[in-house]
């Protein structure tokens, strides 16, 4: 089954500046307050996430009311909004550059999101988050600017070497 991007994309906006398993505890709460019900034989695994249409006619404070900051909640429901409008999309034949534009219009997404969604939501495989901190301080405590230039080499298969680097 693939991914859901725009389900991975909200998790990308929650994962923003908080722990793994924060990020974890605010998906699941989306997940609990606006995902449909499922049934399985897994007892843990009882909701579906969000739609886009869900998210997209939550008020500011339901989504807030989850514990995620105001700036969170308004990128999420600008990303759902957007979504749900078709004005942006996650599959299909789309452009990878595009898609990271797009999201860059939305208040709250930034750069490293926008090439996180595109690696992973738009499988893009040479998406290249050159802000990541992680990926700088492996590449010798470089800035964003040396880094995109250190990954030129990689091309086009940057999000591979991405990868690699976090796992390092």
């Amino acid at each position: 089954m693939p991914f859901d991007g725009f389900e991975l994309a909200v998790r990308a906006i929650l994962g923003q500046q908080v722990t793994v398993k924060a990020a974890t505890t605010l998906s699941s709460r989306v997940a609990e307050r606006f995902g449909a019900p499922l049934t399985t034989p897994w007892p843990a695994l009882s909701r579906l996430p969000p739609e886009a249409e869900s998210l997209a006619t939550a008020t500011l404070d339901d989504i807030a009311s989850l514990g995620i900051v105001i700036a969170r909640a308004q990128a999420i429901q600008a990303q759902a909004e957007a979504c749900a409008s078709g004005a942006l999309r996650f599959n299909g034949a789309v452009n990878p550059d595009v898609v990271q534009q797009q999201l860059l219009t939305l208040k709250g997404v930034g750069p490293w999101t926008a090439s996180y969604i595109a690696m992973r939501a738009l499988r893009w495989p040479d998406a290249f988050p050159k802000e990541d901190i992680a990926i700088r301080n492996n590449l010798g405590g470089v800035s964003a600017k040396v880094a995109e230039q250190m990954s030129q080499v990689w091309r086009p298969w940057r999000s591979y070497a991405v990868l690699h680097i976090w796992r390092a």
